[in-house]
């Protein structure tokens, strides 16, 4: 697998430190994060995750992708505010907040948000 499942202590240690900064985003990663808040129960979820696994192949020396399952890790789920899934939370270097997608979306497009979000 090209991607990675993460849990809240996983996320905060790769990505932000939530819990010391909750109002001061940082990114803690050398690359750009695309992290995937999904739930096993939701359709367009598994829909999405093997485009995922084709992005985090195709873009492995540009990102990480990580997925987060909304069930298992709730507390980190709300401190998103996240109530649709699959949603994607993309970060970038730096103290810019990250941007949130709600919904599934097709290779090309994802392609073009990670172009834009993530790699200019």
């Amino acid at each position: 697998m090209n991607t990675r499942q993460i849990n809240k202590s996983e996320f905060i240690q790769l990505v932000s430190n939530i819990e010391s900064t909750p109002n001061d985003w940082q990114h803690l990663s050398s690359k750009p994060v695309l992290v995937d808040f999904f739930a096993t129960w939701c359709g367009p979820c598994q829909a999405l995750s093997p485009i995922l696994e084709e992005i985090a192949r195709e873009y492995k020396d540009q990102i990480e992708v990580y997925k987060v399952d909304v069930d298992q890790d709730q507390e980190l789920t709300a401190f998103f505010g996240i109530r649709t899934v699959p949603t994607l939370l993309f970060s970038k270097s730096g103290n810019e907040k990250p941007h949130l997608m709600l919904g599934v979306m097709g290779k090309q497009e994802l392609k073009q948000h990670i172009e834009e979000l993530l790699l200019q």
